[in-house]
């Protein structure tokens, strides 16, 4: 009896150790999953940082080619030339995701999500000035630029690859058209890491040599006042023979493209203009007309194109009231 008894005492101890022993090990192994998923989760979240554009949507101004063009800037007949400018009202905004963490001088890819004002992604998009997307780039400081198309992915969604050159934060103006409706313009914010460099101050030099190409600015007005129309030139010469530039074709379907920033901090959709070449045939020369809404100090970049090859000139602009 004695026997009996110790032996059933004997199996009832060792399944109590064996169902301990499981039931750990099943806790051990539970605890494990569990920390693994997380881990996963956070490196994936970790990966990209989406920022939606920083303004709320509001009226925008859209530059004309003044009393001199025939045709507007999309290309279309004008019905009343000496109409310099109308409003669009925003029906669109647009989020930027990057990796975390950017360095300078690192290509890195961007997103850039477009969806109606009740967060649903635009699905169609229209062609203007040969590209459905066109995204400038600038330091806060305006002393980098870059003039970038974004392919056009599905559901709302640009893709395109990027590199910045310095710390510091960096403003993108994304311009695109969604079908049967006004261009848009979303302004976007990042920031790449690092040590920034400390603040140059705008050149106001009006000859400058870019490569191949001296270039001269000049304005129809001695001293540009805010609020007041006002053409700029850019006189495209050879620096060696002083003689007008005679291979400078169409960029983008226009003779010229010129991007003008006021410096502000921060750097609004209200600072940005976007003009667009006069027709004119005068060799070298590409002329643009457009006004400037305060005033202050501008950085410009004009771009053309000589023979395949773009041609990017920055000049400073002081702006008086």
């Amino acid at each position: 009896m004695r026997s009996d008894l110790n032996a059933y005492f004997y199996r009832s101890l060792t399944r109590n150790i064996i169902t301990n022993q499981g039931i750990t090990t099943m806790n051990k192994l539970i605890t494990a999953i569990a920390m693994t998923s997380i881990l996963v989760l956070t490196q994936a979240c970790s990966e990209v940082a989406t920022i939606s554009n920083a303004e709320v949507p509001k009226p925008i101004v859209k530059d004309h080619h003044g009393d001199h063009a025939n045709t507007n800037k999309h290309g279309e007949a004008s019905h009343d030339d000496k109409k310099t400018s109308v409003d669009k009202i925003n029906i669109a905004k647009a989020k930027l995701t990057t990796p975390l963490n950017m360095l300078p001088n690192t290509t890195v890819p961007l997103l850039i999500d477009v969806q109606n004002l009740n967060g649903t992604a635009i699905e169609k998009f229209e062609v203007f000035q040969e590209k459905l997307m066109h995204l400038i780039v600038v330091s806060d400081d305006l002393q980098f630029f870059e003039h970038l198309h974004p392919s056009y992915q599905h559901n709302g969604r640009f893709k395109v690859s990027a590199n910045f050159p310095q710390a510091g934060k960096y403003t993108l103006f994304s311009d695109y058209k969604p079908a049967q409706s006004p261009e848009q313009i979303s302004v976007l914010k990042t920031q790449v890491g690092g040590e920034i460099p400390s603040a140059t101050p705008i050149n106001f030099d009006h000859t400058k040599t870019f490569g191949t190409a001296q270039i001269n600015l000049t304005s129809s007005q001695d001293h540009i006042k805010a609020g007041e129309k006002v053409t700029l030139t850019f006189d495209l010469k050879d620096p060696i023979t002083n003689q007008p530039l005679t291979d400078v074709q169409t960029y983008l379907g226009e003779k010229g493209h010129l991007v003008i920033i006021k410096k502000s901090t921060p750097l609004t959709a209200s600072d940005y203009i976007h003009a667009h070449a006069l027709a004119d045939d005068s060799t070298g020369k590409v002329t643009f007309a457009t006004k400037f809404p305060k005033s202050g100090e501008y950085k410009l970049w004009g771009q053309f194109n000589r023979n395949g090859k773009i041609v990017t000139a920055d000049f400073g602009i002081h702006v008086r009231d």
